[in-house]
């Protein structure tokens, strides 16, 4: 079941994040280079790591150690990845603002901050990486929703509303919350060593995911043409 969950996720993700790929090599990129990265990034971890995760379900010896691994040096990266796009969307929307610096640095600051005390918290040698990694991970998300919020306020509070913008950070909000709910649902099942709740948060992260991936292609897709200085059409 776990296995079957996660190939509907490999075959509508791909493809999502292939299409996000092709409309940013339009010209998106160019404005959005950090969310270009992530979404790279996104679709390069996951091809990475089909193999290992398709031989830890079949029981393979060396995807055992290769899996975890794997899997959780694609959930830093990403994390990483995606804490810049969150930055580079408040950078973007905070351009108008008289005390842009002064709050730049403020979110940058107390998101890192935020990062390395819970990470320190959850931190244990004596614990399985996914023990500590899972409630990291989730205050991680938590973060970033929150980052998200800011964001959101920001851009519904500005004169000239970026619908682009708003797309973009209402789609995160979904990824944030989904996951943040799933991996708290996963540390429940550790807790409980409940398969079908595990199966139910791992669920719940898919479904967000993948609606956080339609919503960036149709934000990015139906963005209005820019005219440029001097130019008729």
């Amino acid at each position: 079941m776990r296995f079957a969950i996660q190939l509907c996720g490999w075959l509508i993700g791909l493809p999502l994040q292939l299409l996000i790929i092709g409309t940013l090599l339009r010209g998106g990129y160019r404005r959005f280079p950090f969310l270009f990265a992530y979404v790279v990034g996104d679709f390069l971890t996951t091809v990475v790591e089909i193999p290992s995760a398709m031989g830890y379900q079949r029981g393979m010896q060396w995807a055992a150690f290769a899996y975890p691994a794997v899997f959780w040096f694609d959930v830093v990266v990403m994390q990483v990845l995606v804490y810049a796009v969150v930055m580079s969307l408040i950078y973007q929307a905070t351009g108008k603002l008289r005390s842009r610096r002064i709050v730049r640095a403020s979110l940058i600051a107390g998101a890192i901050l935020f990062a390395g005390i819970s990470f320190w918290i959850h931190w244990n040698p004596a614990l399985n990486t996914g023990s500590f990694m899972t409630p990291w991970t989730r205050d991680l998300n938590l973060c970033s929703a929150i980052l998200d919020l800011a964001l959101w306020a920001l851009l519904i509070a500005s004169r000239g509303m970026d619908h682009q913008l708003l797309l973009l950070s209402g789609g995160l909000g979904i990824q944030f919350t989904g996951e943040a709910i799933g991996t708290s649902i996963r540390q429940i099942a550790l807790r409980t060593r409940s398969r079908a709740i595990s199966l139910t948060g791992g669920v719940m992260m898919l479904l967000a995911s993948l609606v956080f991936l339609y919503i960036w292609w149709q934000a990015l897709r139906t963005a209005p043409v820019r005219k440029q200085p001097g130019v008729t059409l």
